[in-house]
């Protein structure tokens, strides 16, 4: 019996190895590429979109705006030309969700520090409170990285239009009017090419680590 086993014991290693190497092979091939959509309005709860764009199918950007950041300084799509980046709507005096999604956003901001290609941005859904001075003295309590991430301010309507027409992520219907007051949660992630590539719950620490992943993948196809 043991002359047996030794006669093929280099037959059952070699056997072991390609049937491993087959196994792999099956399961690659069966298993599902990754891949992320291109997110269009009418791809998204109609309650997060605004109805003059809910009807849009395919080729729906981030539309262009002038804001102002933290430093005073005016912040345009062209910050963010060929850029991957997180964007979000928050105020400074919120006491609910906010301090959450800003300790998330920090978490992010930690990890793509180094990165150029991954930048952030935050937009006041309250700036007639959230003034520049308000901003900057927010973003040095909280360690915002200039350069890596801007607080905007700026016209209020202009920051709802931008909040429902193009990020599509909150469910106000207020049209940026004087008593107007959008609050979401989601963390909306964008490509080189102004394209959504998806939501996620900033206050969830699930959803960051599968937003992180996220632009692992984006940054890598």
């Amino acid at each position: 019996m043991l002359k047996f086993f030794k006669r093929y014991k280099t037959f059952a290693i070699v056997f072991s190895i390609l049937s491993a190497i087959i196994l792999f092979s099956i399961y690659s091939l069966l298993k599902p590429e990754k891949t992320l959509p291109v997110y269009q309005p009418d791809m998204v709860n109609a309650e997060l979109v605004d109805t003059t764009v809910q009807y849009i199918r395919k080729y729906h950007k981030i539309a262009d705006f002038e804001l102002v950041n933290q430093n005073g300084d005016t912040i345009t799509q062209e910050f963010y030309k060929d850029k991957i980046y997180v964007a979000d709507f928050f105020f400074t005096t919120c006491l609910t969700i906010c301090p959450i999604m800003t300790d998330h956003m920090l978490k992010i901001q930690e990890k793509i520090k180094d990165d150029p290609e991954v930048l952030l941005l935050s937009h006041t859904v309250f700036p007639k409170t959230d003034s520049v001075p308000v901003l900057k003295k927010y973003a040095e309590e909280k360690g915002v990285i200039d350069g890596k991430w801007n607080l905007v301010t700026g016209d209020k309507k202009k920051i709802y239009d931008l909040a429902r027409k193009s990020y599509l992520a909150t469910k106000s219907t207020g049209d940026g009017g004087k008593y107007d007051m959008i609050h979401t949660e989601n963390f909306v992630l964008i490509d080189q090419n102004r394209q959504i590539r998806g939501f996620y719950d900033g206050t969830d620490p699930e959803a960051i680590e599968n937003l992180m992943a996220d632009i692992d993948f984006l940054k890598n196809k």
